[in-house]
């Protein structure tokens, strides 16, 4: 841990949004670590009074370290905030300083190591399939977790096997989907790491959609992460890294959108501009591509439906994605769709606005606040008794589900996108809810 303050002069946390902050509270019941544990430090105001005093010459002690770690980068606060503080910046900073200046215990920097020499790399996460389908074949998890096994890892890797999703059988995805009818629109797909190797039929719904609404559909085959992991984890180098990359990828492909269908990578598309503004060339670059990033749900309120909606008969609750509903400002966007489609009875949630624990790699790195938020949403959710819970983010569908497990529930669970594909193919409900 270094002795000298706390930030150096490499982009620190900026004084004049710290001086918006007024501290009058307001974000304090949006914030999740504050409703765990009602510590002022623990709430976005306390951190942003560490970020001035850190600021102000105080050294960056493992306390003020710890508060920041703890903090999901969720961006309810923003949301709440009748000042406009852009924590979401703040922490962002911040957390890049961290990575930086402090100094982790060997156990938190090979954890770090580890997670990031894998989910960021959808190779490496592509090649963990048929492992993690045998695995789940054989019910390795059921038998490790009967013998006492399971229980004597580290909490971190516990929730990791938790979280593993079901793996089904993945379906081929072409570079080019051609628009059915007429073409309105050229779109590029960002098919992201997370949701590449372990949703793909989201992605596969997502092109389907699509070029159902009239769009030509291209999916750049050589993309890499687009950074948002490591962005929000303060690993600002390697997000820089990896947004370069998928600029040069992006860059080759003609395009009028780019579409992402994962809330996190989304959000971190439209702040290039920001991650990439020490180099002017980079910068231009990253706000021509960004001005072009658009939510699948976005983009296709934005279009306007031309394909018919057959009738879905269920009672679906939507789940608000952090990054989509906080960091991108996007709600009516999803419902909307979700309404447009006959027999869709949709049901909020009770204090949506909380995240779910997930956050990135939140779950992994601070497993046992995960795992409270976790089942605090999952009751939630199943207060509703809705027979779908709808998501936008793959994390929060990892998160949930497990969060359900623990109580001996089930819940069928799908990305809006897949939900409007049943609806256009006339797939019925029974195709969501069977899973």
């Amino acid at each position: 841990m270094m002795a000298d303050k706390a930030f150096d002069a490499l982009h620190p946390p900026q004084r004049e949004l710290i001086d918006d902050c007024v501290h009058c509270g307001f974000c304090l019941p949006s914030c999740p670590t504050y409703d765990l544990w009602g510590e002022e430090m623990d709430s976005p105001r306390g951190r942003i009074y560490l970020m001035k005093e850190g600021l102000e010459g105080e050294p960056m002690s493992d306390s003020m370290v710890g508060h920041f770690d703890a903090c999901l980068g969720c961006m309810a606060c923003v949301t709440a905030c009748p000042s406009g503080v852009q924590y979401g910046t703040l922490i962002t900073e911040t957390r890049a300083q961290v990575e930086r200046r402090h100094e982790r215990s060997r156990w938190e920097k090979a954890l770090r190591a580890a997670i990031f020499a894998l989910f960021p790399y959808p190779r490496r996460l592509r090649a963990m399939r048929g492992p993690l389908a045998l695995y789940q074949r054989l019910r390795l998890g059921a038998l490790a977790r009967r013998s006492g096994l399971l229980a004597k890892l580290p909490e971190s890797l516990q929730a990791m096997e938790s979280l593993a999703p079901p793996i089904r059988r993945a379906p081929r995805l072409g570079h080019r989907v051609p628009a059915r009818g007429k073409r309105r629109a050229t779109v590029g797909m960002v098919t992201g790491c997370v949701q590449g190797a372990f949703f793909p039929e989201v992605n596969a719904a997502t092109a389907r959609v699509l070029a159902a609404e009239g769009c030509d559909v291209v999916i750049p085959p050589a993309q890499g992460c687009c950074g948002a992991l490591s962005e929000h984890s303060g690993r600002e180098e390697e997000a820089v890294r990896f947004a370069r990359e998928l600029l040069d990828v992006f860059e080759k492909s003609d395009v009028d959108y780019v579409v992402v269908n994962s809330a996190g990578c989304g959000s971190t598309l439209k702040e290039y501009p920001r991650l990439l503004r020490d180099d002017p060339v980079q910068a231009e670059r990253a706000e021509r591509f960004s001005a072009r990033v658009r939510d699948i749900s976005e983009l296709l309120a934005e279009l306007g439906p031309v394909a018919r909606r057959h009738p879905l008969p269920v009672r679906a609750a939507y789940h608000d994605a952090c990054h989509l509903a906080h960091g991108q400002g996007i709600r009516s966007q999803p419902r909307e769709l979700l309404l447009g489609i006959p027999g869709v009875e949709l049901r909020e949630i009770n204090r949506g606005e909380l995240c779910c624990g997930s956050a990135g790699v939140y779950n992994l790195l601070q497993p046992e606040a995960a795992r409270e938020l976790g089942d605090r949403k999952a009751d939630n959710v199943l207060d509703t008794g809705a027979d779908l819970l709808v998501s936008a983010n793959p994390g929060c569908a990892m998160q949930i589900r497990t969060a359900l497990e623990r109580r001996g529930e089930k819940l069928a669970m799908a990305h809006t996108v897949e939900v409007l594909d049943a609806s256009i193919r006339g797939l019925g409900v029974e195709r969501l809810t069977a899973r």
